[in-house]
């Protein structure tokens, strides 16, 4: 009989119900094993997102350096756009929303309630350096392999790549449910967890509605520069949608976004160079979740934010998306260290992160691959008309 495989985001679902019913009847001392086991892996994960932003980043925007031309500079250019005027879409959106809908003082009063239980015992794993050191590392190192064409280096940094997506895969993503687990039976243990639960539901219905004003943002904007009807447009392109929240991968969705492309009019070799970059580089979906999700949790812990503080954030996260592997989860886990170093965010609240980004890890995919076509719509006519 073939093994059943179950899903990151099932996992995740059976993780938070688990928690959360083992918390209400859980004796201290089971309680303490995973507070115990959550610290470890809060330290190995601090000490490997320096790694991870190294791994990922430089081997990307060495690659997109591959490609010489106007073609790809506009390509790029439209994608980081769209990224960030997502992500700032979903700030604004959630400043002005956000905090009717949570009562921040409450709730950051509720979570901060301590039950005083310490783990057993505790493991320091110091990073080898800090998350914006790593993060001017990767950008220097990128660029200088684009500009230079060194193949030998660039060899060494796809293998360590291999070696953070591997670490990913086989260390990290399969030990997310049981941290997650912990931290949710910890809540429970603590009585914070049905008040967080409601927030939790509330942010993804906000963060849908988004997302779908976001599509027809980016095909509105498509159909007045190509004169097209951006509705019809954006129906034509729900069959890459709904494979996107199938598949929840930007890669494995390329052939249909590449035959609806075409179908808006597109042509053939212009479709044939976006949608493939930009289901690497186009990250409007992921980032406008991370956003809404980080400027939520930060209302609901009572943490100081304002617009200069995410500006700069969203700035900085538009280019880390391009580190996202194509595994469950790799957007977030590439954003980890900007959360951290950025926006302040501990342990408990990185946990919280990773645990509402995964419940909706397909509808930021289906966003980013549907508005692929909106971008190689522009790209297209921009073109033609020189």
């Amino acid at each position: 009989m073939k093994r059943l495989k179950i899903g990151l985001l099932t996992k995740i679902i059976i993780a938070i119900a688990s928690g959360i019913v083992t918390g209400m009847f859980a004796p201290e001392w089971l309680v303490r094993i995973f507070i115990t086991f959550n610290g470890i892996f809060s330290q190995f994960l601090s000490f490997a997102i320096p790694l991870i932003i190294i791994g990922l980043i430089v081997p990307a925007i060495s690659d997109i350096g591959k490609t010489a031309g106007r073609l790809l500079l506009l390509t790029v250019a439209i994608a980081y756009g769209s990224t960030i005027f997502s992500g700032m879409v979903s700030y604004l959106t959630g400043a002005l929303v956000f905090p009717e809908m949570i009562d921040g003082k409450g709730l950051s009063d509720s979570v901060r309630t301590e039950t005083g239980l310490a783990p057993f015992f505790s493991i320091s794993i110091p990073p080898v350096m800090g998350v914006m050191t790593a993060l001017i590392l990767a950008f220097t190192l990128g660029l200088g392999l684009a500009a230079i064409d060194s193949r030998s280096l660039k060899d060494v940094m796809h293998d360590f790549e291999q070696v953070i997506i591997k670490t990913i895969k086989t260390a990290i993503i399969p030990l997310l449910p049981l941290y997650i687990f912990g931290i949710f039976l910890d809540m429970t243990y603590d009585g914070q967890v049905f008040s967080i639960l409601t927030v939790f539901i509330k942010i993804i219905g906000i963060i849908f509605l988004i997302h779908i004003g976001i599509l027809i943002l980016q095909f509105s904007i498509a159909g007045i520069i190509a004169r097209k009807n951006p509705f019809r447009m954006l129906w034509n392109m729900l069959p890459a949608y709904f494979t996107a929240l199938g598949t929840q991968s930007s890669a494995a969705t390329i052939p249909v976004t590449l035959e609806q492309a075409k179908k808006n009019g597109v042509s053939e070799d212009i479709a044939g160079f976006t949608i493939p970059l930009c289901s690497t580089i186009h990250m409007s979906g992921s980032t406008l979740k991370i956003v809404a999700c980080a400027l939520a949790l930060m209302i609901m812990k009572d943490m100081p934010y304002n617009f200069g503080m995410f500006a700069g954030f969203i700035l900085m996260l538009g280019i880390t998306m391009v580190a996202a592997p194509g595994v469950p989860g790799g957007a977030i886990m590439a954003s980890l260290g900007l959360l951290q170093s950025m926006l302040g965010f501990d342990q408990e609240c990185q946990a919280l992160m990773i645990a509402l980004y995964i419940a909706m890890d397909s509808f930021g995919t289906a966003c980013n691959v549907t508005g692929d076509g909106a971008i190689a719509v522009i790209v297209d006519k921009t073109v033609r008309k020189r």
